[in-house]
């Protein structure tokens, strides 16, 4: 029975630190033979269409109109700009592991977001923002992004876009279970075609066997597989381990494009990748090694037969 419940827990971890991981390498690959935007759209929309398929043979209804058009507007925040934004970036020659490390400053952005929503923000997750921006910067300062801002910037406002979008859709009504991942990613794929059609992307020749595969892989496990598995980490573990992917992502992304691809990264690259990665780090589970002090109010201090003073 415990063998049971750890089996979904561990390959829904692996799902998301070695699959979401490998995605910005396999992203890279797909871009030498799609355009960005159509890769993005075909990725998306197969991938939505397979799983809403599935759910509606298997007895699922659609959901009422207001949680669809929630899903549909989470959909557009975290898949069509935040990693559609990532897929263009790469095809102007991001490496696969920088652009990794910078989306590794979603929980950074998320912390901002939360705190404009209300939700309490102690001083060690502001220190992590603190300390993941001087690693922004180091990394902006680095060969690879120096020379190309608008790659860096494509990428950073889809982090920024993933991470309001993930604070946002956590606080409206959604559909239950896959039906929202299976309409936010139809919407991310309709979105993303059109985007795809008002830049005037074509396709110049057919895509390699390389770029099926790899819009195949990002369909099937980037996207069906990988965003379940997210969901049943949510609902089953604390949010410390259920966001831990962002600290280890940058380093599967890193090791796969510097072993396969020829990336290489500076000096400076690398200090910044360690730099992002422990602030990530301190503002997830930070506030577990250092719990805030528990608040005694005068109502607590004064109950009858309290004789602790």
């Amino acid at each position: 029975m415990r063998f049971a419940k750890v089996l979904p827990l561990v390959g829904s971890l692996f799902a998301l630190y070695i699959i979401w991981g490998s995605t910005y390498f396999v992203i890279r690959i797909g871009v030498e033979s799609w355009p960005p935007f159509m890769m993005a759209g075909v990725r998306f929309l197969s991938a939505g269409a397979v799983l809403l398929a599935f759910l509606l043979l298997t007895g699922h209804k659609l959901p009422p109109l207001r949680p669809l058009l929630n899903a549909a507007l989470i959909g557009v925040l975290l898949l069509a700009v935040g990693n559609g934004f990532v897929t263009v970036a790469e095809h102007q020659h991001v490496p696969s592991g920088i652009a990794a490390v910078i989306v590794a400053t979603v929980p950074l952005f998320t912390l901002c977001f939360s705190y404009f929503f209300g939700i309490k923000t102690r001083k060690i997750e502001w220190l992590g923002i603190a300390i993941g921006l001087c690693g922004i910067v180091l990394l902006n300062s680095g060969g690879n992004l120096s020379g190309n801002p608008w790659g860096a910037l494509l990428i950073m406002v889809g982090s920024v876009s993933w991470a309001f979008g993930s604070v946002y859709g956590s606080r409206i009504t959604l559909p239950q279970g896959m039906m929202a991942g299976a309409i936010e990613m139809l919407t991310a794929g309709i979105v993303l075609l059109i985007a795809s059609m008002i830049s005037g992307e074509r396709l110049t020749a057919m895509p390699s066997l390389s770029g099926f595969l790899a819009v195949g892989y990002l369909a099937v496990f980037g996207s069906i597989i990988a965003i379940n598995a997210y969901m049943y980490l949510i609902r089953n573990v604390s949010p410390a381990i259920a966001t831990s992917y962002a600290y280890v992502n940058p380093v599967v992304a890193v090791l796969l494009g510097t072993g396969f691809a020829g990336e290489v990264l500076s000096p400076v690259e690398w200090l910044a990748l360690g730099v992002i990665i422990f602030a990530v780090v301190l503002v997830t589970v930070g506030k577990y090694f250092f719990p805030a002090k528990p608040v005694i109010t005068s109502c607590e201090a004064e109950k009858p037969g309290d004789l602790s003073r």
